[in-house]
């Protein structure tokens, strides 16, 4: 009783602790004031004594929250006792505060008729003085059948019990799976369809705890940022471990125009469809977009129409500073190798030392990270007095050849002018010029590490491993030998989570991970797949997206992807447009922001037949491959005429896809992909035979070569004098045995961006071959790619602004 509001205060801090359960403020009634019962989350609040938790009681609402334990000990006896209870008269004696009022309650709501009197009612004396006076509280039942007063009584240990079995029952039944309460939003599609800001913006979305209340999240696995979205906690796949996944989605695409024929639309539209209007446990995994684009001739991309994330101005601005992590690991990186290289060449070996491995307070001694070093190095020592001059050579000498550094610099903005650029010009860098660039942040290759990395421990692995240039003598030199590998995890700690929003119709998405689909492997992350497959439950459907077209997301997805994850999946949608079909069949080029041709907005079966023979027919071919159904949606834009979409819908279902449909989604939402859903919950059913294109123990060359010829098409490859020597180094160094991420253009099955359709006749040219270790898989350069866009003549940045007294965002699309 002595405490204070402050004290108690503090002691609530355990709220916010994820290993405490429950609270139990033993404190007497006067010190439960309103500041102390507010300050108690619900959740936590097992005397059920908090505000809210008090009036879910008297309403009725006994789902949610904690009924106090001693009430709920007392109907338990009462309950026991030979004679029904209903109708029965009740005398509670003393019982103030909100003890009294919930046993109140729960007898009236028993069908009791309670009364209430003071201890100090003298009319009472008689009928308490027989009592025992060490109990706690009494509780007299007046049964008028046998005219005699039922002592009930509740002791100290008894109530301890008694909230502790609540407390253990309670907890127990939340870490099992939550069935879904999904509630939708509604659409109310215009004609003619807004701008994707006025949709998004015509749209309020759920507050994110409620919509992660729905699927089934506990409060402490979400971190939210704002009102509509959050981080997910890793601690959900050790909570669910045993609940078994549900039906995995992957939507691809046919070599596309310029313009991107819709896949992330087409994967809102489909997962809105399955919940909002099937009924069916469905989640989306989207990459989180780049700033690049977004300012840059793409725009955003959280889908389009009546198919999108919202709100879409936080999908596309920053999110939840993921890339940003990502551009200040990847920074930190990049100037531990300059700032070494300078130290190394300014300074002996005793110095260099000295300052590696200080005297504090006349202690020398070894990081845990240097420890590992000298390990790896084959130095058993932990005394750094014992180290020999050539120990001590060895340990501070990376000797990083400057022409063979392979770590760049990242920035989240098409610079055109940052490609290659000199560094250490200043005087004080004493002389230290090199040349180096610039890539765009999310092609880093901290980026793919984050969407393929399964845990945080496995992160930390991986960003040790990075391989970040070549020493002098030609052995690699990683992260860790930069000793910068802890840093690195330290910063990306909150972007490994996923981050939960929403569509424009209430159901849930993961936005995650956003790696190029050229140089990387252009998928959301595998966490983000594996905490969605497990909310989702059985018989869900989690529907993630690869970049550009089948011949490279959906290769990398299938053959890095879920070989990392372990994950298999059920169903391949494969999306196609009209436009595309055309462009494949013969039609002229299309390019961003000019007018289409007349081809393409006026009838022609011709051309949209040429693209189905080749280019389509190709595309589901590349995923009978790997064993996995086909599905084609087919993207409808308003050109379309409708000979042209039965014509694709049959030519599909000609070369072997299970099923093809058009999709409607952008104007009408999830009720114009209902038929796309049908097809693939019924595709999904079948069994899926999966298998992976290539063994990984094959070598580098061959497995090349199976993708240059099974997947493009190709007679052969090629490989430069510079690639062959690239792969003899990585197979002596070990990394043979990784998968191959080709580097090849999205716009041609081929390496030459003008073939369309499928082209033949051609031996694929392997100009050079790189490694991100870290990541795990090999890259071979097929043609010059590259790594930071430039702005074209006229930006998206043009159209955006800010209103300044609204603070809403116009322009962006």
């Amino acid at each position: 009783k002595e405490c204070t509001e402050d004290e108690v205060s503090e002691v609530l801090k355990l709220n916010d602790d994820p290993r405490v359960h429950g609270v139990h403020l033993r404190l007497p009634p006067a010190s439960l004031t309103s500041r102390v019962l507010n300050a108690l989350k619900p959740e936590k609040d097992v005397d059920g004594i908090s505000d809210l938790n008090m009036g879910r009681l008297v309403r009725g609402d006994l789902s949610k929250g904690f009924v106090p334990p001693r009430a709920s000990a007392v109907m338990d006896l009462l309950e026991k006792h030979d004679t029904p209870l209903e109708g029965k008269t009740v005398l509670l004696i003393g019982g103030e505060g909100p003890f009294g009022v919930a046993l109140q309650c729960l007898m009236e709501r028993s069908g009791l008729v309670a009364l209430k009197n003071q201890w100090s009612s003298k009319s009472l004396q008689s009928q308490v003085c027989a009592c025992d006076s060490t109990y706690f509280t009494y509780f007299l039942c007046i049964n008028p059948s046998v005219n005699h007063l039922l002592p009930v009584c509740l002791t100290g240990g008894c109530q301890h019990v008694a909230l502790l079995l609540v407390l253990c029952s309670r907890w127990l039944q939340a870490q099992q799976y939550q069935p879904w309460h999904l509630q939708c939003l509604k659409l109310q599609p215009l004609t003619p369809v807004p701008s994707d800001i006025e949709i998004s913006r015509a749209q309020t979305p759920k507050p994110v705890d409620q919509l992660a209340e729905e699927i089934g999240l506990l409060p402490e696995e979400l971190e939210a940022y704002g009102r509509s979205k959050a981080k997910v906690r890793l601690s959900l796949l050790d909570r669910l471990h045993k609940q078994p996944d549900g039906k995995y989605v992957l939507v691809a695409g046919i070599t596309p125009t310029p313009l991107g024929e819709g896949k992330s639309t087409v994967t809102i539209g489909l997962v809105q469809a399955l919940s909002a209007h099937l009924k069916l446990n469905s989640f989306a995994c989207l990459r989180q977009p780049s700033q690049g684009p977004t300012f840059g001739v793409k725009g955003g991309a959280a889908g389009g129409g009546y198919a999108q994330v919202i709100p879409m101005e936080e999908f596309n601005l920053h999110l939840t500073g993921d890339i940003h992590a990502i551009t200040a690991a990847n920074n930190l990186v990049a100037a531990a190798i300059d700032a070494r290289m300078l130290h190394e060449a300014t300074q002996s070996d005793k110095a260099l030392f000295n300052r590696l491995v200080p005297s504090v307070n006349g202690v020398r001694r070894f990081s845990p990270i240097q420890i590992s070093r000298l390990h790896r190095l084959g130095i058993n020592k932990i005394d750094p007095a014992s180290l020999t001059p050539q120990d001590v050579s060895t340990f501070v000498r990376l000797d990083l050849d400057p022409s063979k550094i392979t770590w760049q610099r990242v920035v989240d903005t098409n610079d055109r002018f940052l490609r290659k650029i000199t560094v250490g010009q200043a005087s004080t860098e004493k002389g230290q010029m090199r040349e180096t660039g610039f890539d765009i942040a999310v092609a880093s290759e901290i980026m793919a590490i984050l969407a393929l990395a399964d845990s945080l421990e496995d992160m930390r692995t991986r960003l040790a491993r990075m391989v970040v240039g070549t020493s002098r003598s030609g052995q690699p030199v990683t992260a860790e030998d930069l000793g910068v590998s802890g840093a690195l995890v330290v910063l990306m700690k909150d972007a490994i989570k996923p981050t939960l929003m929403q569509t424009l119709e209430g159901t849930p998405v993961f936005v995650h991970a956003g790696p190029f689909a050229n140089i990387a492997h252009g998928n959301s992350s595998v966490l983000a797949d594996k905490l969605a497959l497990k909310l989702v439950g059985r018989d869900g459907f989690v529907v993630t997206e690869a970049g550009f077209g089948a011949d490279i997301g959906m290769e990398k997805f299938f053959n890095i992807k879920c070989r990392t994850s372990g994950l298999r999946p059920d169903v391949v949608v494969l999306v196609a447009t009209v436009r595309a079909l055309k462009m494949h069949g013969g039609g002229s080029n299309v390019s961003a922001g000019a007018p289409l041709p007349r081809e393409y907005i006026d009838e022609n079966l011709s051309l949209v037949a040429g693209g189905c023979q080749s280019n389509l027919r190709k595309q589901i071919q590349i995923a009978h491959l790997f064993g996995v159904p086909v599905v084609v949606a087919l993207n409808v834009f308003k050109t379309d005429t409708q000979a042209e979409i039965e014509l694709v819908c049959q030519m599909a279902k000609e070369s072997g896809a299970s099923d093809a449909v058009p999709c409607h989604h952008w104007a009408q939402g999830g009720r114009g992909s209902l038929d796309l859903a049908r097809a693939v919950n019924e595709a999904a059913s079948r069994p899926s035979n999966f298998q992976f294109l290539y063994n990984i123990e094959m070598p580098i060359v061959e497995k090349i070569r199976t993708i240059a010829t099974k997947v493009y098409g190709a007679d052969d490859i090629e490989l430069s004098p510079e690639a062959v020597a690239k792969i003899d180094y990585y197979n002596q160094q070990g990394y043979g045995s990784l998968p191959i991420c080709m580097a090849k253009t999205h716009l041609s099955l081929s390496h030459m961006p003008d073939k369309k359709g499928v082209p033949t006749g051609f031996v694929l040219p392997i100009r050079d071959v790189r490694a991100s270790i870290g990541a795990g898989f090999i890259y071979p350069l097929v043609g010059t790619m590259s790594t930071m866009p430039g702005l074209p003549t006229r930006p998206c940045f043009y159209d955006i602004d800010l209103d300044p007294v609204t603070e809403e965002i116009t322009g962006l699309f």
